[in-house]
């Protein structure tokens, strides 16, 4: 994937928080996808859908875009100015209640958003899993905290984040949350390295929550969080 495709895309008004672009770039060169024109792919947490508007042009898949906090009306009129609207359809449903058909899609991408709603043991299986196809991938980038830090969210982001420092997870602690299951084949996790410059991207614009964030980089968000990379790789059909 080639970052400067997409710069023009890129502003304070379609991110939402660290350069989402940068670590759906990375997601997609370290697991490269390849579908065929009907396969469908979740975007699940869109936001604007920047993301998915990059995994409609990279993949050639049809993609769901699904939000909670941006309204369904408001992506779909971006996706036709972008040129995308036949190719991607937007939802504005919650994560705990999605209503999609059983074994649907190919693959599922999250850039910056499963840490809200998956917090919990047995998420994956029972709300994620069912409906995802047979041999099919699932691709997640979020916010969390180093691996030497773990079980100190509290302790070191409530300055930062307050009553939502408990959302950050280390990568191996992504791992064990995730779990396994009869249908799950492979769970990796890693400290992504996108994070310096997704970081850097975010707080050079006015975005009145990246102004926030500056204040905590250096002594909160650097020494202490990290992204954390999941790839779930779903069994195939017996």
């Amino acid at each position: 994937m080639n970052m400067n495709d997409y710069k023009a895309y890129v502003s304070a008004e379609t991110m939402m928080g660290p350069n989402s672009v940068r670590i759906l770039a990375e997601l997609l060169d370290k697991y490269p996808l390849q579908f065929a024109p009907g396969d469908r792919i979740l975007d699940l947490g869109c936001g604007t859908g920047l993301t998915s508007f990059i995994i409609a042009k990279e993949t050639g898949a049809k993609v769901f875009a699904n939000d909670l906090w941006i309204s369904a009306e408001e992506n779909r009129k971006r996706f036709a100015e972008w040129g995308i609207g036949g190719q991607v359809t937007p939802i504005c449903e919650d994560a705990n209640n999605l209503h999609f058909e059983k074994k649907q899609f190919h693959a599922l991408i999250s850039v910056d958003s499963y840490h809200y709603f998956a917090g919990s043991k047995g998420f994956f299986q029972q709300k994620i899993l069912p409906f995802m196809k047979d041999n099919g991938v699932v691709l997640i980038g979020i916010p969390g905290l180093k691996n030497e830090y773990t079980g100190r969210a509290k302790e070191l982001l409530s300055n930062w984040l307050g009553d939502d420092a408990y959302m950050f997870k280390s990568p191996k602690f992504w791992k064990g949350l995730i779990g396994g299951g009869d249908r799950i084949e492979l769970v990796k996790t890693w400290e992504m390295d996108c994070f310096s410059k997704a970081w850097d991207d975010w707080l050079k614009t006015n975005n009145k929550f990246a102004l926030g964030d500056r204040q905590y980089f250096e002594t909160i968000i650097k020494p202490y969080t990290c992204f954390v990379g999941i790839y779930i790789k779903i069994k195939k059909a017996l």
